[in-house]
């Protein structure tokens, strides 16, 4: 009984700092929808507050109306976040699975290769050097895909974690026993049985995809229908910025920057880049939580 109830206040006592941890999480995301939604005015004199004097949605005007189509860039992070999801966990799930072979030729020099990678690279410049000249990704939709396709090491050496630990050894031999090649047996058999590793590590992938506005920012200079959300609302940050500071000497910029919501503009980009994340999460929960302890514990 009296292992029971010690039993019983570390369970109350975790709940707690579980729900303080949530709260810890969910209000700053609560406080940046009500800025969002908040008069321009009111936010700049009274700041940040759960409930504000004057609602506005100013900001979110300013966003669909001005520059580029808000629903092109949205189409654009979905088309580039669902070819690059695909491709980069196809390229993932196959090397892993390769490296987890314990009879695959020169596996430690292709695992050193890897892990390699995550301690060094080629540098910004020979990158981008290489991606215009040689490759010709510029002002194209494959210098958005192709930067961020090589897959990530440690995704790869997470997922081998998982074909090791979680794919039994006597479930492939019988494959193998039954005729099935290396590629079958990968595709009916290891697949099917890493769900949960591969929905996390498309997680990783996408959401590296749909933050991403690095690449656009580099490789597309005048393909501005190439616009990923994340760029379209990184050239709308530029834009104030440049009213900001040239407000003083150019009347028209003066006038301009007084019809932008500066302050809660940049509230509302940040709930229009992270919602689909946010909606799209509860959905893969269960596997991310999964993939993550298998993977990453195990082996």
């Amino acid at each position: 009984m009296q292992n029971m109830g010690q039993e019983k206040r570390f369970q109350i006592f975790g709940n707690i700092v579980m729900w303080i941890f949530t709260l810890l999480a969910l209000i700053p995301l609560i406080l940046l929808l009500i800025s969002s939604f908040t008069d321009d005015a009111t936010l700049v004199r009274n700041g940040y507050s759960f409930f504000p004097e004057k609602w506005s949605l100013a900001a979110y005007q300013y966003i669909f109306t001005s520059g580029n189509s808000l629903t092109n860039a949205y189409m654009m992070s979905f088309i580039l976040t669902a070819v690059g999801t695909v491709c980069g966990l196809a390229i993932t799930t196959l090397l892993a699975y390769a490296l987890s072979k314990k009879f695959l030729p020169y596996r430690g020099l292709l695992t050193f290769y890897v892990v390699f990678t995550m301690l060094f690279n080629g540098g910004l410049v020979p990158t981008y050097m290489n991606y215009t000249n040689v490759f010709h990704l510029k002002d194209t939709f494959f210098g958005l895909l192709i930067p961020g396709l090589l897959m990530n090491a440690f995704n790869v050496m997470m997922m081998k974690s998982y074909f090791v630990a979680g794919v039994p050894d006597e479930i492939l031999e019988a494959a193998y026993i039954d005729g099935a090649t290396e590629f079958q047996t990968f595709l009916r058999i290891a697949f099917p049985l890493a769900k949960p590793i591969v929905a996390t590590i498309g997680l990783f992938i996408g959401i590296g995809y749909w933050n991403d506005w690095m690449n656009g920012y580099i490789y597309l200079s005048k393909a501005t229908n190439l616009y990923t959300i994340q760029n379209l609302l990184n050239r709308m940050i530029q834009n104030i910025q440049f009213l900001q500071q040239n407000s003083s000497s150019v009347g028209s910029a003066s006038q301009g920057l007084a019809s932008i919501p500066q302050t809660s503009v940049r509230m509302a980009m940040a709930v229009v880049g992270v919602l689909p994340i946010v909606v799209i999460y509860p959905f893969i929960q269960n596997n991310f939580v999964k993939g993550i302890t298998l993977g990453g514990v195990k082996g």
